[in-house]
C-alpha cells in the first residue's frame, strides 16, 4: 500500500520555478513532521527542508532563500517551492514522513537543465 506520494517533479531551465507536493495516506499516523530530501546520482541522500508539526522548519545552506517547505492546507500535505533552481539542484526528491515509523515515498525526478 502506497503511504506516501510525492508529485510536480520535471524539467525546468536554470533560473525557474517548480512546487512539488507530498501526500501522506490516512494509515499514517500521529505525524510528527514531513520533509524533503534529495539524491543526485553518485552521492548520498541530503535533507533540503524539514517542518514539524508545530510549524518549525529548517533547510539545507545550499536552499536556504530559494526553497520553501509549507503546509498544503489540508491534512498531510506539504509543498515545496523551489525557486532560482541551479543545475546542482537536479536529483531525486523524496518526502519522508516521521510517524509512528519513517516513511518514504518513491520519488520525484527535478532536472535542472538548459
Amino acid at each position: 500500500q502506497v503511504q506516501v506520494v510525492e508529485s510536480g517533479g520535471g524539467l525546468v531551465q536554470p533560473g525557474g520555478s517548480l512546487r512539488l507536493s507530498c501526500v501522506a495516506s490516512q494509515t499514517v499516523s500521529r505525524i510528527s513532521a514531513m520533509g524533503w530530501y534529495r539524491q543526485a546520482p553518485g552521492k548520498q541522500r541530503e535533507l533540503v527542508a524539514h517542518i514539524t508539526s508545530l510549524g518549525n522548519t529548517n533547510y539545507a545552506d545550499s536552499v536556504e532563500g530559494r526553497f520553501t517547505i509549507f503546509p498544503a492546507g489540508v491534512p498531510r500535505t506539504v509543498y515545496l517551492q523551489m525557486n532560482s533552481l541551479k543545475p546542482e539542484d537536479t536529483a531525486v526528491y523524496y518526502c519522508g514522513v516521521s510517524a509512528d515509523k519513517l516513511y518514504w515515498g518513491q520519488g520525484t525526478q527535478v532536472n535542472v537543465s538548459s
